[in-house]
């Protein structure tokens, strides 16, 4: 690696950590979820700089996905913008403290005292290429052909879970005082 690709590749891992550590600060589903979005995206983009760029694009793919399917259930279920609803995302903290310790001191231990196997044999000469194979084999097409499907069915379900959009809500110029929602709530209300 060259020392830009060190350089980016440090400013993701920062990036990935404090979005990470972010999405337990956020008081709203909405930003906690963008947030894990970002440490995932980022933690995508490192793997693309070692090399990993199968592994990589299905990280930030997933993501990507992901959050967005969360999305259109945050607006499907819960009715109006969830990034206004304050709320804790930290649940039972001092248990989850305790857990969180005994599971980063049972992995590093793991880490630090388990022999770690010898390698044999050599390495596929292309490893992207070995990894697809051995992950879709014979499938990959069918996961080209359903991936638009798939884009679309997001797309429509956003346009069919948030049927009224701002302009519905505030009137064409957006100078409505008060929002036109037939659900009251949020935050000021």
């Amino acid at each position: 690696m060259t020392v830009l690709a060190d350089v980016v590749f440090w400013v993701l891992a920062v990036i990935a950590v404090v979005a990470g550590a972010w999405v337990f600060r956020f008081d709203s589903m909405a930003r906690a979820t963008y947030a894990l979005a970002v440490s995932f995206v980022a933690v995508g983009l490192a793997l693309l700089l070692v090399d990993l760029d199968y592994v990589g694009m299905v990280v930030v793919l997933m993501m990507v996905m992901e959050m967005a399917v969360m999305a259109v259930y945050m607006i499907m279920f819960m009715g109006m913008n969830p990034a206004l609803m304050p709320m804790s995302m930290v649940h039972d903290n001092r248990k989850a403290v305790v857990a969180a310790v005994a599971g980063f001191v049972l992995l590093g231990g793991g880490a630090l005292l388990v022999p770690w196997p010898v390698r044999r044999g050599v390495p596929a000469p292309d490893g992207t290429a070995a990894l697809g194979e051995a992950l879709m084999g014979s499938k990959m097409l069918v996961m080209m052909a359903v991936s638009p499907v798939m884009v679309a069915t997001i797309v429509a379900g956003i346009a069919i879970a948030a049927p009224r959009g701002r302009y519905d809500r505030l009137g064409d110029d957006l100078d409505r005082g008060r929002a036109d929602d037939p659900q009251p709530g949020g935050v000021g209300r």
